[in-house]
């Protein structure tokens, strides 16, 4: 989870391999009402959210039956949104891929996403929630540094 531009594909796609596991791209799932509002430069509201965050509670829910393993990527800037997520799901682990705005805003300005305007940056740091019980990896590093440190983060304690 986090802003756009902070490496949530990128970042999922090689935990995903390294896991073993398939990889899902939230961004997939919006409805065309979303990406049109997100294209126009405006941000999404929780009614906007809601029906989005339940499609995606129950693909990950359908993985979990089928004994299925898999990496989401999804902003799921605030707390509700990863409750929403969640639902059902006590085995849920959630990686937070954090950086300043400054940083994020650079690599924005580098790439192009096939809706989401860097002009949206400055909202979803406003809207950020930062989880206190996520694993939380800086994104300063390079994709497989970033996939390393999530990776270590997710593997069970040993005692």
């Amino acid at each position: 989870m986090g802003v756009s531009g902070c490496g949530k594909t990128s970042v999922g796609e090689a935990l995903a391999r390294r896991l073993g596991a398939r990889f899902v791209d939230a961004d997939d799932f919006h409805p065309p009402a979303n990406v049109e509002k997100m294209r126009r430069g405006t941000p999404l509201d929780d009614t906007d959210r809601a029906p989005w965050l339940a499609r995606l509670n129950a693909v990950l829910r359908h993985a979990v039956a089928r004994g299925e393993p898999v990496v989401l990527a999804c902003s799921a800037l605030k707390a509700r949104y990863r409750a929403a997520l969640a639902e059902r799901l006590p085995a849920l682990r959630v990686v937070h891929l954090a950086g300043s705005f400054e940083l994020i805003s650079a690599r924005l300005a580098h790439r192009q996403h096939r809706y989401m305007p860097p002009s949206l940056l400055a909202s979803q740091f406003e809207a950020l929630e930062a989880p206190e019980d996520a694993i939380t990896v800086w994104v300063d590093g390079s994709v497989e540094a970033i996939a390393d440190a999530a990776e270590r983060g997710l593997r069970p304690v040993q005692s």
